[in-house]
């Protein structure tokens, strides 16, 4: 029996953003560098296949720096770190390098600057994400406080409703964001935001991406290595828009 022929779209862009590709070539360099092992703090991306390549090199991947010996070198992932961990390194005499994606950093010099301002900052992004805790870790405890959702606006406590700054986690969906930037500014209007949008262009290009293939596909399908939070936004966009996305897993790349 003949099939029908068949059409697949390739979405683009795909695959590691700038700062991603930026990090893994920062743990390369420093392999070949300094030999191994390097140790890598937390994984330097969420890629199964990229982890094992750069582990076979000799890269070491843990979850806090105590895991890590004196004398050698320690790498921080794209996803940020808070304050106290370079601090740490440095009580140590340890050589450190930070692979932090510039555009993380980005959100981190915001935060501080409103805090030098006087202005206590609200979070939008996801509890117990690593780049939420390294941007909540980039100012004294209570001058950071984490929103998830709309919900969460409603009971927020802050110090005081006309000095207030937020910031947002650079990998959330942009829909999902808007909402709850809405429900700041309507219950706080002194608010302040960021200058230009804190979701990295390559989380938005992505999406945008998903939404121009789903609504050309019958099926549309999305590949991963790992069902980590910028994947589960892809999802999301596609649902929204009233497709019932079909998702598998790869040992590869990520489409």
């Amino acid at each position: 029996m003949q099939k029908p022929p068949l059409t697949l779209y390739l979405a683009a862009p795909r695959g590691f953003c700038a700062g991603v590709d930026r990090a893994i070539k920062i743990v390369e360099m420093a392999l070949e560098k300094w030999g191994a092992p390097v140790f890598v703090r937390h994984e330097i991306v969420h890629n199964k296949f990229v982890v094992d390549a750069l582990r076979d090199k000799g890269a070491v991947f843990v979850e806090e720096l105590d895991e890590c010996p004196n004398d050698r070198p320690v790498i921080f992932s794209a996803h940020g770190v808070p304050k106290s961990v370079p601090a740490t390194a440095e009580q140590r005499q340890m050589i450190y390098v930070d692979a932090t994606c510039p555009l993380v950093s980005k959100v981190h010099i915001e935060a501080a600057r409103h805090h030098e301002a006087g202005l206590q900052i609200v979070m939008i992004g996801h509890a117990g994400h690593p780049e939420t805790i390294g941007t909540m870790g980039q100012l004294p405890a209570g001058e950071v406080v984490l929103v998830e959702t709309v919900a969460d606006v409603a009971t927020l406590v802050v110090r005081d409703p006309n000095k207030l700054a937020f910031v947002t986690q650079t990998t959330l969906s942009i829909d999902d964001t808007a909402d709850v930037v809405s429900a700041l500014k309507t219950r706080f209007p002194a608010i302040i935001g960021p200058h230009k949008e804190d979701i990295c262009y390559a989380t938005t290009n992505r999406q945008e991406a998903v939404k121009a293939m789903a609504s050309k596909a019958d099926v549309p399908c999305l590949w991963w290595v790992r069902p980590i939070l910028q994947f589960k936004r892809l999802v999301e966009v596609g649902v929204k828009m009233g497709y019932a996305l079909t998702h598998s897993s790869c040992s590869g790349h990520p489409i």
